[in-house]
């Protein structure tokens, strides 16, 4: 069982998950370019005995999903079930609900929050929040995330996306040192301009300060690193290995439990 290393975001291969067979072959492909994590996200219909039984026979570790608000609201125990049967310790949210987006909305919504981590803490499990760049947006002084966090139990965890610090014009790397000790999972994906555009790149291949990145990672503890990109210039399976390529040139390696 491996502790922490690089694992494919699914969100990337979303287009190629949409059956159980298509999410066999797929996975297949993903442990083939050299993954042997990845995070559920973006993963069509299947039930969760036979995800189970595809990522046990490809020898791939889920370590944390993408699960939709109504669910965490309405059916945790269900939630906790398939994270135990997965054997995938964390559980995030991949956006703020939009009726939240507010000075009121982040502070009602870090309580709610707070609520889900203690559940889940209870459970064995971690929860985290995924953020994108409308929550930079400044609103009396501070930006939303940061008054998010600060309502927030300390037990509600970050799944910090790169790009997306970046989109929202704040620093990646300070943002991963504001949180340290707060964030099990990071999400990387680059970026870089196209026809005087910001474009997602994969890792390596736009303009972010990945030295930096990286380093502020170590620093603050960061377990796994999540390679997504949301859109992709060329075959998404070849951006998730040129990235993976990179990262492994840096030195980034999976760990295994001892």
């Amino acid at each position: 069982m491996l502790t922490s290393g690089v694992a494919a975001q699914l969100y990337t291969l979303r287009d190629f998950l949409t059956t159980p067979a298509d999410i066999a072959s797929t996975l297949r492909k993903v442990k083939a370019i050299g993954y042997r994590a990845v995070q559920l996200s973006g993963v069509g219909p299947i039930p969760p005995q036979e995800l189970a039984a595809v990522l046990q026979g490809e020898g791939l570790q889920a370590i944390i999903t993408h699960i939709p608000y109504v669910r965490l609201r309405d059916e945790l125990d269900a939630v906790i079930a398939e994270h135990h049967l997965w054997a995938c310790p964390h559980v995030a949210i991949g956006a703020l609900p939009p009726e939240y987006r507010s000075a009121e909305g982040y502070v009602a919504f870090a309580a709610i929050a707070s609520d889900i981590a203690r559940r889940l803490h209870d459970a064995g499990l971690t929860f985290s929040y995924h953020n994108h760049s409308f929550e930079f947006e400044r609103i009396n002084g501070c930006t939303g995330l940061e008054l998010f966090f600060e309502h927030a139990d300390p037990l509600v965890l970050a799944e910090l996306d790169t790009y997306w610090v970046q989109h929202g014009g704040a620093s990646p790397a300070a943002w991963i040192r504001k949180l340290a000790g707060r964030m099990a999972v990071i999400h990387l994906k680059d970026m870089a301009i196209a026809h005087n555009e910001q474009i997602m790149a994969e890792v390596g291949e736009g303009n972010l300060d990945w030295p930096d990145i990286l380093q502020a990672c170590r620093e603050a503890g960061v377990q796994w690193y999540a390679v997504e990109q949301d859109t992709c210039q060329r075959d998404p399976f070849e951006s998730l290995a040129i990235s993976l390529r990179h990262l492994r040139d840096w030195g980034l390696t999976d760990q295994e439990q001892s």
